[in-house]
């Protein structure tokens, strides 16, 4: 499965600016360092793996935005396709595959 997700805090503690780049960072450190394959951009992080071991990372990294305020919004997009891995990078080179081949007609 590959989750796509954001998690970020709220209410106390947030900057004043409103930015919440230590909470994130948090959060992605720890998936980082579960050693699933992930990928981060600017509104989503994406992890594959298996079900049970996602899902535990993910709480993982809820668990860590928890300090930088009252409250954390949590958000999940979830590819569940049984018996397929190496999609995190496999979706996206069918996706450039496809861009070029259509560029060439």
């Amino acid at each position: 499965m590959i989750a796509a997700f954001s998690v970020a805090p709220s209410g106390i503690g947030s900057h004043p600016d409103g930015s919440v780049h230590d909470a994130v960072a948090a959060a992605v450190r720890v998936v980082r360092d579960s050693g699933l394959p992930n990928r981060t951009s600017s509104m989503f992080t994406e992890i594959e793996g298996e079900w049970d071991e996602v899902f535990d990372v993910i709480k993982r990294a809820t668990e860590a935005v928890a300090p930088f305020g009252s409250r954390i919004s949590l958000v999940i997009k979830a590819d569940i396709r049984p018996g397929f891995s190496g999609e995190i990078d496999a979706k996206i080179d069918r996706l450039e595959a496809a861009l070029e081949e259509r560029a060439d007609r």
